[in-house]
């Protein structure tokens, strides 16, 4: 029986110790469980967070172990190793599905029946290998996807043109990574279409913007890996608002990368694209429409992924 009031989180680096935190703080859970290969790490990190409760909601914070996710009703799984500076996140691929090979079979043999949540990168690969793996519905296990970078573009843009972010709509698609692309063809801010609005405030030179800001977007987190040699804070609050579309059943639209099932002609991959996300995971993923150049760019970004998935063992 799920407990839905319960999350686990599997790896306690950076990625995952923010996460923990930021849900500590999000008022979802009553119960967190952490688990890290290194069971000291996981128990300092359970202690640290926990004593933070007095000024949250009343929550069990603890290290465990895989036997304690069978009722969780979401397992965040930010383990795997770490990208190097000059390291792209399709160069992980091989160390990380090795590293899933070790987790998810333990996650199956639980008996977990929850939605399943993969932060760790190369995050589609690794999506497609839980998929795999697990042996949940393909709809129960998402990966975080672009919501991070979509997050990121709508903030450059609300710097651009000097408006809230969150009046911003618009996407990343794609793979997480080098070839991820922008969806200008139907960004809009309030509303009005981005070009239109862009003129309102100035800024005439559409395309040389267009790419300034994507270029911006897709080197972010190579910038702050060279700065600080991890990134962690802007993926936690990804976590956070992923999990709050699960436990809230908000029917939101959120990039998430899952398995395609014919959308935009692409199957047997996991990609990121708008998806609406409920209590169940995937509702149903979003068809934004495309102009011709990006539909080209979503196919290439596909063939990109799917050239490193042919080549990897997925068996447990």
């Amino acid at each position: 029986m799920i407990n839905d009031r319960k999350v686990a989180v599997v790896g306690c680096g950076f990625v995952g110790s923010s996460s923990a935190f930021a849900l500590m703080q999000s008022g979802l859970f009553s119960e967190m469980v952490l688990i890290d290969v290194d069971t000291r790490r996981a128990e300092g990190e359970a202690l640290d967070i926990v004593h933070g409760v007095p000024f949250a909601s009343p929550m069990k914070i603890y290290a465990g172990t895989y036997d304690d996710v069978a009722d969780a009703a979401i397992i965040v799984v930010t383990a795997g190793a770490a990208q190097k500076p000059g390291e792209t996140r399709l160069d992980l691929v091989n160390k990380n599905v090795g590293i899933f090979k070790s987790i998810i079979p333990q996650i199956r043999e639980s008996g977990f029946k929850g939605i399943l949540l993969v932060v760790a990168n190369p995050v589609d690969v690794l999506t497609y290998a839980a998929i795999r793996m697990s042996g949940l519905p393909e709809g129960r296990v998402i990966g975080s996807g672009t919501v991070l970078d979509t997050a990121r573009l709508k903030y450059m843009l609300g710097e651009h043109l000097d408006v809230d972010p969150r009046d911003v709509h618009a996407y990343i698609m794609g793979e997480h990574g080098d070839s991820e692309f922008a969806a200008w063809s139907s960004a809009m801010v309030a509303g009005v279409p981005l070009n239109t609005f862009c003129e309102m405030r100035g800024h005439r030179d559409h395309k040389a913007a267009e790419a300034r800001i994507a270029e911006n977007v897709k080197n972010s987190a190579y910038e702050i890996i060279e700065k600080k040699h991890a990134t962690y804070y802007g993926i936690a609050m990804s976590v956070k608002r992923i999990c709050t579309a699960i436990m809230r059943d908000e029917d939101c639209v959120l990039p998430v990368s899952s398995l395609m099932v014919g959308e935009y002609g692409l199957n047997d991959i996991a990609i990121s694209m708008p998806t609406i996300i409920g209590k169940d995971g995937v509702v149903c993923r979003v068809p934004v429409a495309l102009s011709d150049d990006e539909m080209a760019q979503l196919h290439s970004s596909a063939d990109a992924l799917k050239a490193i998935i042919d080549q990897v063992d997925f068996e447990a």
